[in-house]
This record gives structure tokens, sequence and C-alpha cells, in this order.
């Protein structure tokens, strides 16, 4: 099914919302930019969703132990579906001590072969030692083998809107074919703050006794003062080293992502001075109130021909403060829609480009509802729509 963009053909569409987004971000100064040696960088503004900075953060990298993320999403998810609880024992078995624990050499919590561990510290172990044992042990327990628990994960980043992610292993061992991006490991880190709070909370947690041996969290971030409560390291040859990171500063919470950097020094530099910059260089800017109508889609043979369109909250997005940079934005969505339309229905992503950067994307759902149409209203609109689609071939070539 093809793209279209609401109401209008594609280019009149975006013109619309060009003219309304430009006044509002024009400024008289140059726009502000940052260059950054990570091999890919996103940085992203929580509250708004909007993007400050993205370097190839769309490009198939490979996460190292950032991987964890969604080892402790899966366990979210499980607790939230009353499957795993507080009082739920790990099993560290002798493969999860073999590859895990100390025999591995690796991250681990030390936990000895054929000792049970309950939830809260297993967690602790995963976030704060970032221990294999403990995560291939959350793995086997969970779905009976690493393997199985792996299609879980890269099933939980499917239902999550993450469509490139694909994970091997729980631990973040390299596999060639366990990948991820910058952008979708920022937008799970998002959904892991805003809906497990309490698990998230774990992850500002500095150090971590377990077996008698005190370790401290490897997130540089956490020492530098400037308002970081997490995320994740990570680190393999293939990888280079890398960062899941946020920090919040006079309420605003940004999430940041870096990878590829040649030594541990590099990154917390870095991941640093890209926080510091997006905190100071950018202020948020509203482009539309809660419940504002922010465009309409075509619908085929209803009783309406067209259905409002508006976001679950206020639109904000985020500008270099003193910046002439002009937004662009498109409404896009499969269409026409076909009734019945429900009000609330999710119809469309309303998509804001500051320059060539996509800095933000927000869902847009239906206002009200829209029954079917009369017979009569239906044949008119089936001659529209050929009709227009007609237009759209010879203006714009075919469609796919």
């Amino acid at each position: 099914m093809r793209m279209t963009l609401a109401k209008l053909p594609p280019m009149a569409a975006a013109a619309i919302l060009l003219a309304h987004l430009a006044f509002l971000a024009a400024f008289p100064v140059a726009a502000q930019t940052f260059e950054t040696r990570a091999e890919q960088a996103f940085l992203m503004d929580a509250e708004s969703g909007a993007v400050l900075f993205s370097k190839n953060a769309d490009d198939l990298m490979v996460p190292a132990s950032m991987a964890k993320i969604m080892t402790v999403e899966v366990i979210a998810d499980e607790i939230r579906r009353g499957r795993i609880n507080d009082e739920t024992e790990f099993l560290i078995s002798e493969n999860a001590w073999r590859n895990g624990g100390a025999p591995s050499r690796g991250s681990t919590m030390f936990a000895e072969v054929g000792s049970s561990i309950a939830l809260p510290d297993l967690l602790r172990g995963i976030i704060v030692h970032s221990g294999n044992d403990a995560s291939i042990a959350a793995a086997e327990t969970i779905a009976g083998s690493e393997g199985a628990f792996a299609r879980m994960m890269t099933q939980r980043a499917r239902e999550l809107g993450l469509q490139r992610s694909s994970f091997t292993n729980s631990t973040g061992f390299h596999d060639p074919y366990q990948k991820t991006t910058a952008r979708e490991l920022a937008l799970l880190t998002l959904h892991l703050i805003e809906t497990s709070p309490e698990i998230y909370a774990i992850f500002a947690e500095q150090e971590f006794t377990w077996n008698n041996i005190r370790q401290r969290n490897r997130n540089p971030l956490l020492e530098m003062n400037i308002g970081a409560d997490g995320v994740k390291t990570g680190f393999v040859s293939e990888s280079g080293y890398g960062l899941v990171g946020s920090a919040v500063q006079l309420d605003q919470r940004l999430i940041l992502v870096v990878n590829g950097f040649d030594s541990a020094r590099d990154r917390a530099t870095e991941a640093r001075r890209l926080l510091e910059w997006g905190f100071r260089s950018f202020e948020p800017r509203l482009l539309f109130n809660a419940g504002e109508t922010i465009g309409h889609a075509r619908v085929f043979g209803g009783e309406s021909n067209y259905v409002p369109l508006v976001a679950r909250g206020a639109v904000r997005v985020m500008l270099p403060r003193g910046t002439n940079e002009r937004l662009s934005a498109a409404i896009v969505y499969h269409g026409p829609l076909r009734t019945p339309v429900r009000e609330g229905d999710e119809i469309a992503v309303l998509r804001v480009m500051r320059g060539d950067t996509l800095a933000l994307e927000a869902p847009l759902f239906a206002l009200e509802s829209v029954a079917e149409g009369s017979l009569p209203q239906r044949a008119l609109d089936s001659l529209w729509e050929l009709g227009s689609g007609a237009i759209r071939r010879a203006i714009f070539g075919s469609e796919s």
C-alpha cells in the first residue's frame, strides 16, 4: 500500500505544515553544531522525543553489553505480565557460571554454580555489575535457554516498534547477527524509563556487593555531577567502546547513545561533552497545543471525507538557541483510510525535519469516529480516488 500525506497530495500537505512551523522556528542567528569522534551518536529530549543530534544513528552496530538493556526490558515485561516477581529464584547453572561467571574472566557478579538468586539481586547483578552470569541465568530461568530468550528479546523489540534490532544472546557477547542502532537503543531506554521507573532507578546505583565482592557501576557519567542516572556501557573489539546514558537537569531529561570509540576515556569524555552541549544549546518550542487539530486524513467511503488528527498531548520540538534554522513537516499515513474509523485510532505519524535531521516523530490519532457512508457517497469516493490516483502517477511517477 502506498504512503500518502494528509488531506492533499504529498507536496501540498507538506507545504501547509512547513509554512506554520517555519514561522515558529525563525531566528536571526546561525545554528550551532557539534562534532564527535563517535562512529554512531544519537541525542534526544525525553519529554518531546525531539532529536538534538544524530550521526549514523540508523546504521546497524554491535551493541556489546548495551544489549543488556533489552535483557532488562524482557525481565520487566515478564514482571508486568505476572510471570515472575521478587520471590522468583534464578538458578546459576554450570553454563551460566562457566560462560558468564568467574571462569569466563568477563564482567560477572561472581555467583556460585548451583546457587539461586532472587530477582532484586539478579537485576542488580545485570545492571550494576553487568554480570554475564546473571544475564544467562535470567535467560535460562525465564525461557529455558539463552537462544529462546534471545528470540523473546527480538520479539519484544518488534512489539516496541524497533524494527532493526536483532538479538542472539542476553549478555552482549559478540555475534554477527546481534545488531541494533543508536536510535533504537535510545527509544528502548526511554520506554524502560517511562514504564519501569522502579527498575530504571537501579541504573543509578553506583555499587553493589554480592558474594562478599563489592563492585562499582561502570557507567562513568554517574560520577560527573551532571545529573546522570544511567544507563549502560559496552565494549567488545568488534564495536569499540559504547555507552547509553541519560541525565536530568532543570527537569529536562536527555538520552544519549554513542558507540565506536577507541578507549573508555574517549567514550566518557565525548558522552559528557554531548550531554552538556544538549542541555546548553537547545530550548523547547511549542508547535501544537494539546487537543489542537494538526491535520486531516482522507477517508474513503465515509460519512465524512476527512478525519481530524491530534497528538496525545502538546507537541514540542527542541530547537538550537538563536538559530535561523527552518523546520519542515509532513503527516504520513497509509490511505485513503477505510471505514469505520474509530475515535482514538492511531492513524498517522507527524514527522518534523530540522534540516536533514529527523527532529521529531509523533503518532497522530483520530479525533472523532467516521462511520461508513451511503452507497452514492462510496461511489463518488471511488471516482475521486481513481482520478486523483491518475494525477499523482502523472506527477510523481509510478506507485508501489
